[in-house]
């Protein structure tokens, strides 16, 4: 054999083993792919869920969506309601049934942690065993990222269910206010966060901390300034789709200044914080914000205990770049 069938051969052989791999389920090990990620959403909430599947979703050198998985909180409606707005943002970006969409829980971790079976048909488990599924392509060298901005419990619950994930997967959460108590996604399932933090899995917090400058509530956005940006940004959509407010719209960035407007806005009356969108951004890029270990911390009732004996560490990011966060997400739709 010549050196350049030899080489020929390498090649073939190096190629059967990636597809025996199974093809991007090792992409995370090279800097140079797409990143595999679920992401775990209760996309009819608030506004920011959306506009962080969008910038996922149209960041496909960096992200590879493997599936979204919804939750149901309190201010969101049923999980239907939250399925529903997810594939809007889905149609829009012109990803409408390229990427999974799997319903998860209604209910907490509590309510349905002894509810699961191999037979059972339990509130989530469309979103628990996809989950559970695609963990098992990954490893402790290689894990799957899961992103999670809502409540924790389809994470929990996959988890109870096979606890062998604990090794395969990064868990990246947009939730509390730590140490401070509080915080919307968190309020709604605290068990969950109790459950995964002693569960010794990789555990990144993204904390919003209402108010103030180091969390990703920094990153907020005026109405005015949203309106200037986006509006008739982004990939035009195959066909209209009614908004969830009403209303048709053809591409996102037009729903986007629509979600604005019937927003919620801050004490000064005219912006919105983006905090979903952020934690998306600071894997995009980690240098838009600052991380450090900590011990893992527990909550005693609604409120923060630090364990600074805890050999088990988890990561805290803080003090997020705003402006290169916001100018990166714009210029995604240009």
């Amino acid at each position: 054999m010549n050196i350049t069938s030899f080489t020929y051969y390498i090649y073939i052989c190096l190629l059967l083993l990636c597809t025996a791999c199974g093809g991007r389920a090792t992409s995370n090990t090279d800097d140079s792919k797409p990143i595999d990620l679920i992401f775990d959403t209760d996309a009819n909430n608030a506004l920011d869920d959306q506009h962080a599947l969008a910038y996922l979703l149209l960041n496909e050198d960096v992200f590879h969506l493997l599936g979204i998985t919804t939750n149901a909180t309190s201010g969101g409606g049923t999980i239907a309601d939250n399925d529903k707005e997810a594939e809007r943002v889905l149609a829009l970006c012109n990803r409408a049934g390229t990427v999974p969409l799997l319903s998860g829980a209604e209910g907490d971790f509590e309510e349905l942690r002894d509810k699961q079976g191999d037979d059972s048909d339990y509130d989530g488990r469309r979103a628990v065993d996809f989950i559970v599924e695609q963990a098992h392509r990954y490893t402790a060298e290689n894990k799957l990222l899961l992103l999670a901005v809502g409540k924790l419990t389809n994470v929990a619950l996959a988890v109870k269910k096979d606890t062998s994930l604990i090794d395969k997967i990064r868990l990246v959460w947009l939730g509390s206010n730590y140490p401070k108590p509080g915080e919307y996604n968190l309020v709604n399932d605290i068990p969950a966060v109790n459950y995964l933090l002693n569960s010794g899995i990789q555990f990144e917090l993204v904390p919003a901390r209402y108010g103030e400058q180091s969390g990703t509530a920094a990153v907020k956005v005026d109405v005015s300034e949203m309106q200037r940006a986006m509006k008739g940004v982004g990939p035009q959509a195959a066909k209209p789709i009614e908004g969830r407010y009403g209303g048709s719209f053809r591409c996102f960035g037009d729903y986007s200044v629509d979600l604005f407007a019937h927003s919620r806005h801050y004490g000064d009356g005219s912006s919105v914080a983006l905090f979903d969108m952020a934690t998306v951004a600071i894997i995009k890029n980690p240098a838009w914000a600052h991380n450090r270990s900590i011990p893992c911390p527990v909550l005693v009732g609604k409120e923060w205990a630090d364990r600074p004996d805890n050999p088990h560490t988890i990561t805290l990011w803080e003090n997020f770049d705003r402006d290169s966060i916001l100018n990166d997400f714009f210029a995604t739709f240009r």
